[in-house]
């Protein structure tokens, strides 16, 4: 099964500094079917203007995924963690038993994110925090891990939770194939360009909810970067 959810039927609520789109039932929107695709249970498209963000709030029992589009965020907790995460590159809270973060646009040019949350496996773990760039070039083609709860990815940022957090980037004309397999449920967004999946178009900011494929495959109809939950 592949949903296709173009980028204007999505929930929306623009703050002014804030504009926000929301692939599933979040804070003022809500949609009975989308609060989740298996235990993926967020998928915001924020647009930050600079020199504002997200002043210090409270998160615990979820794994944060944050994918920088354009400019760079930077966070900072309670743990004392700090770090300025750009263009390309992940970060990754577990928010555990709690933790308390902010999360700002401290550049002069717009700040464009995807946040995923994803419900985690098991609870009462410590809260941790980590970011990782991930050129895009090592991404040309094919995809690459960036976050996972699988052990044997060694290379991706970890997280508490039964998924992965994948991500490729395709010259037009290019196709990439993901081995998702008929009891995962996947979600895919392309960041930029437009792809093709069977004989749907699926443009820049589009979220495709995917179930019952054992492969997937992907073709980009122009220069596109693409990232995919894969979601128990």
């Amino acid at each position: 099964m592949i949903e296709h959810r173009p980028f204007e039927t999505l929930g929306a609520a623009n703050h002014g500094w804030l504009d926000a789109h929301h692939h599933f039932s979040f804070a003022e929107y809500h949609d009975p079917a989308r609060v989740h695709w298996g235990n993926l249970r967020v998928w915001n498209d924020d647009t930050i203007a600079p020199g504002t963000g997200f002043p210090p709030h409270p998160h615990r029992d979820m794994e944060i995924i944050t994918y920088v589009r354009e400019g760079a965020i930077t966070h900072q907790d309670n743990l004392g963690n700090k770090g300025r995460t750009e263009a390309g590159d992940v970060q990754v809270m577990s928010a555990g038993t709690g933790i308390r973060h902010s999360e700002y646009n401290l550049e002069d040019i717009t700040t464009k994110i995807f946040q995923i949350w994803i419900i985690p496996t098991h609870q009462g773990d410590a809260p941790q925090w980590g970011a990782k760039p991930f050129p895009k070039g090592e991404r040309s083609g094919h995809f690459v891990t960036l976050a996972s709860g699988y052990a044997e990815d060694a290379d991706a940022l970890p997280i508490r939770t039964n998924a992965r957090v994948v991500g490729a980037t395709l010259k037009a004309g290019e196709s990439a194939e993901y081995r998702l397999g008929a009891t995962r449920k996947a979600y895919l967004v392309p960041a930029t360009g437009a792809v093709q999946i069977d004989d749907i178009r699926v443009n820049a900011r589009d979220g495709v909810a995917i179930s019952d494929v054992e492969v997937l495959r992907v073709t980009a109809i122009e220069d596109s970067e693409i990232v995919l939950v894969d979601a128990a």
